[in-house]
C-alpha cells in the first residue's frame, strides 16, 4: 500500500486495480451524480479502466487522486487528491466523499492534507478548484483551505460553467 498522507484520522494512498467495487460505489453515490456527473461506470471492466486513469497521473504528473480510507480500519471513505486537467491552467485539488463519511469533518482534513502536501512536497505554487455554484459544501471547503473564487469558465468540450477558485 502506497501511502502519500497521514493525518489524524486518514491515510490518503494511491489507487489500485482491486479498488473497483469502491471506485462503483464511489461514483454512483448521490452527491457525485449531482454535483459531478455520471461517469457511467456499474462494471468492475468500467471501474478498471477509470482506475488506470487515476493511476497513470502518478507517473506522469507525480500527483493525482488518491483513495481516503480510515486509519483505524482502512475502509474507504473519499478519494481526495490534486490533478492536472485539461483547461486549467494550474493543477487543481478535488475531493468526493461516500454519503455516510460527510458532514464529520473527513473531506476538510483531507483537503487541507492534500493542499498542504501540493504546496510543501511537491512544490506547486498555485493550486486551482472548479465547482458547481449549486454546490454549498464544497464552495465553503474551498474556501476553508484558502481558495477564493476567481471567475466562471467552462472547460474544452463541455458546455457546463463552473466556478473557479484559486490561491492567487
Amino acid at each position: 500500500m502506497s501511502i502519500i498522507i497521514t493525518t489524524n484520522r486518514l491515510h490518503l494512498r494511491q489507487f489500485k486495480l482491486t479498488d473497483t467495487q469502491f471506485i462503483i460505489e464511489l461514483l454512483n453515490s448521490p452527491d457525485w451524480l449531482a454535483y459531478i456527473g455520471n461517469r457511467h461506470i456499474s462494471t468492475t471492466q468500467q471501474a478498471q479502466f477509470y482506475l488506470n486513469g487515476l493511476i497513470k497521473s502518478y507517473t506522469q504528473n507525480g500527483f493525482g487522486f488518491w483513495l481516503v480510507e480510515l486509519k483505524t480500519d482502512q475502509t474507504p471513505i473519499g478519494m481526495c487528491g490534486i490533478i492536472k486537467r485539461n483547461g486549467l491552467q494550474n493543477p487543481d485539488i478535488g475531493f468526493a466523499f461516500l454519503p455516510a463519511f460527510t458532514n464529520q469533518g473527513y473531506a476538510y482534513e483531507a483537503a487541507n492534507a492534500s493542499i498542504l502536501f501540493a504546496y510543501n512536497n511537491l512544490q506547486l505554487p498555485h493550486i486551482c478548484a472548479i465547482t458547481l455554484s449549486e454546490n454549498k459544501k464544497s464552495i465553503k471547503l474551498l474556501e476553508k483551505i484558502g481558495l477564493r473564487f476567481s471567475h466562471n469558465i467552462t472547460l474544452p468540450d463541455d458546455n457546463e460553467e463552473l466556478m473557479l477558485f484559486n490561491n492567487l
